[in-house]
């Protein structure tokens, strides 16, 4: 019988390393003792001082610790066994979502921020997208595949929450980068299905979006540009300093939004252009234009259900802390 077992976050498992640093304190801690033993230098007073002192129950409460430890960590990672699989079958499209996290988007011409308004348009995006597979991609001087097509919208808003300027180090607004990255995301063999939501402030003007646009649309894929901000733009603020972000001869750079960019790559691939003032609008108006893309019959391979070990692990760990807390580290006198 094969036995499929998994760890759902292997990534914890690296905190294994830190047991040998462990063991390497309590064997530091031995050596200190006995060096402070001899430092006392009456051999017999030691033995008086120390005589129901016992080192092996303090191995063995050590052990238990370490152990404990080694639980919790594996506890953490969780260990999984899959249940029996399930096929699921939906309708939908495949959506890539291009999220600029540049600075700019941290201006707050758009209340509470860009980058913040975007992502809440975003989340409510995907709840209205049930049946729909969704990648996301974050940008600013560079695009990051932050997440493949997946019908798992749980781990997509995740990612969604986390997304910010720290993301990405390169600063700048590199759309036709983004668009390349989100492209990737889609299967190349199909000419249908597809479509990319590009939000941005636009701010940089990229003369290579509007081609590659026009290339993308031959493949298949509708771009549906967002423009967050205004106009007139606003200062950028300065995290670090805490005051608005200056150029080099001290002014306040202002950053507005760059909306006939957004409208051309719309209009080259019969998407459309929205600005950013009412969620609910947008996020209607943007399912009613994916309607518009004709569905695919897509079947997911999906597990049932997991069978969770972690609390087996944090459960042996408790027992163990509990039984070194109680162990005596001291000698048993004999009545």
């Amino acid at each position: 019988m094969n036995v499929e077992l998994r760890f759902q976050h292997i990534e914890y498992l690296i905190g294994l390393a830190g047991i040998p640093l462990v063991i390497a304190l309590f064997l530091w801690v031995l050596r200190w003792k006995k060096k402070t033993a001899r430092k006392i230098g009456d051999e017999q007073l030691v033995r008086q001082l120390t005589g129901s002192y016992s080192p092996k129950n303090f191995l063995f409460k050590f052990l238990l610790l370490a152990v404990s430890l080694a639980a919790i960590i594996t506890g953490a990672a969780n260990l999984q066994q899959p249940g029996p699989m399930e096929q699921v079958q939906r309708k939908g499209v495949d959506v890539a979502i291009a999220l600029d996290v540049s600075k700019s988007m941290l201006a707050d011409d758009i209340k509470p921020s860009r980058l913040d308004r975007a992502k809440q348009m975003v989340l409510k995006l995907m709840e209205q997208l049930p049946d729909d597979r969704i990648a996301l991609v974050l940008f600013a001087g560079r695009a990051y595949m932050q997440m493949p097509l997946t019908t798992d919208h749980s781990a997509a808003r995740m990612f969604v929450q986390q997304a910010s300027p720290d993301v990405v180090p390169a600063q700048g607004t590199v759309i036709t980068e983004a668009l390349r990255m989100s492209n990737t995301a889609f299967n190349s063999k199909e000419r249908k299905y597809k479509s990319i939501i590009l939000i941005t402030d636009g701010e940089d003007h990229d003369p290579g979006a509007v081609p590659l646009a026009q290339q993308l649309t031959e493949d298949g894929v509708m771009i549906n540009t967002i423009g967050i901000g205004s106009p007139e733009g606003a200062p950028i603020p300065d995290p670090a300093t805490g005051d608005f972000k200056k150029d080099q001869q001290g002014n306040t750079v202002i950053t507005k939004l760059n909306e006939p960019e957004l409208q051309q790559l719309a209009a080259a691939t019969k998407g459309i252009y929205l600005r950013l003032s009412n969620i609910e609008e947008a996020v209607k108006a943007l399912k009613d234009q994916l309607a518009t893309i004709e569905s695919t019959s897509m079947d997911d391979s999906a597990f049932k259900n997991f069978k969770n070990y972690f609390p087996w692990f944090l459960g042996a760990a408790l027992v163990l802390l509990v039984l070194e807390f109680f162990y005596p580290e001291r000698k048993r006198v004999a009545p």
